[in-house]
């Protein structure tokens, strides 16, 4: 089967889930023909995953959210505006992942949560079915617990993600614990899709707290909180693509440019992980058992944080006081269920889809076995 992705290029964990994804489908015999990332002025698609594809990567302009001005969390009035006044490279970014679907003779596109694949099935009804994968399609699921709080974001997310997912066959909902499929909006529930390459690390626990930043202002709530405890080291990655590959503040400070097998390294001996709650890097921690800490910088991550606080993964604040990350790793047991959940994506996921392509290609066919 040729297969063809849309990725959504904002943070790592659509383009790692692409990563990983691409290689099981090859294991199994099928091909990546080509892969359409999404971009924009304020992201940088970073060089792990162009090094990492095999297929050939073209991007396209696409919609983005954009953060306040001390580049922290985002500003959904400023996102707003900024996005409608580019509406018209939007429908010609539409026009181009149609174009491609059809020259690439794709029998299926694979949709990373990239809001004008979706449009351009409403609009242009391309022939290649459409699968959604990520962890935002659970929130759709009608046995899913949102939090309750951001009322009306809430709502607006779930719309986004429905929009996203227009003219999708079905919906492939990344969980940290497995769930009942929800049958009748579509929704399978599969494990995360981790790379291969956290499951070669080899773990130990390091010194120093590891970090993941996807808007580059949260340094300044770690630079303040290490001006307090000098002692402790810290290492975080961010999205300041200007700075050196290693910017070293001192001699228990430092940031890093993203990297994604110096992220896993970094990963696997460090003491405890602090991030923006992305699904991805939270999945990679549980995994390696590290206590974590989500502060989260959207909506999403309000919710992708609640998830994994209901699966005991780590703790919540709102600005980086490290102490409290200290204070739960020195009781943190790690959930070893995890492990085998995630063990059993590859097969899971590439058993939903060649199961897909059988009920949209051949519905009148029988196995052999059944008439013997």
């Amino acid at each position: 089967m040729k297969f063809l992705f849309v990725v959504q290029g904002e943070g790592r964990g659509h383009l790692t889930q692409a990563i990983t994804l691409e290689d099981t489908l090859l294991r199994s015999g099928h091909e990546v023909v080509e892969m359409l990332v999404g971009k924009s002025e304020s992201r940088r698609l970073p060089g792990f995953f162009t090094r990492s594809v095999h297929a050939p990567v073209k991007q396209f302009v696409s919609p983005n959210f954009l953060p306040t001005p001390a580049n922290k969390r985002v500003n959904i009035t400023r996102s707003v505006l900024y996005n409608v006044m580019k509406v018209p490279e939007y429908f010609s970014s539409m026009h181009y992942i149609n174009s491609r679907i059809k020259s690439t003779g794709a029998d299926m596109v694979i949709n990373f949560y990239e809001l004008l694949t979706g449009l351009t099935y409403f609009f242009y009804r391309p022939s290649a079915p459409q699968v959604c994968i990520g962890h935002q399609y659970l929130f759709l699921h009608k046995d899913f617990e949102l939090p309750n709080k951001h009322k009306f974001g809430m709502k607006l997310l779930n719309l986004f993600t429905r929009i996203t997912a227009l003219g999708a066959k079905e919906h492939l909902a990344l969980s940290f614990r497995p769930m009942r499929d929800d049958d009748k909006n579509r929704i399978k529930v599969v494990p995360p899709l981790l790379r291969s390459d956290v499951f070669r690390q080899e773990t130990s626990e390091g010194n120093y707290i590891h970090g993941y930043m996807v808007n580059s202002g949260f340094s300044e709530c770690v630079m303040r909180w290490h001006e307090a405890h000098p002692e402790t080291h810290l290492r975080f990655f961010w999205d300041r693509w200007e700075e050196a590959p290693v910017k070293k503040i001192d001699e228990t400070l430092s940031f890093y440019q993203l990297d994604d097998v110096e992220f896993l390294r970094q990963m696997s001996g460090c003491r405890a992980y602090a991030s923006t709650a992305g699904f991805e890097s939270v999945c990679e921690a549980m995994y390696l058992g590290k206590p974590l800490m989500m502060v989260p910088a959207h909506i999403e991550q309000e919710c992708n944080a609640y998830d994994a606080m209901r699966s005991s993964a780590g703790i919540v604040d709102d600005d980086f006081n490290l102490s409290k990350l200290l204070q739960f790793a020195d009781n943190y047991k790690p959930d070893k269920r995890f492990k085998a959940w995630a063990n059993s994506a590859g097969y899971m996921i590439v058993n939903e889809l060649e199961n897909l392509v059988s009920d949209v290609f051949m519905p009148n066919m029988y196995m052999v076995e059944e008439f013997i």
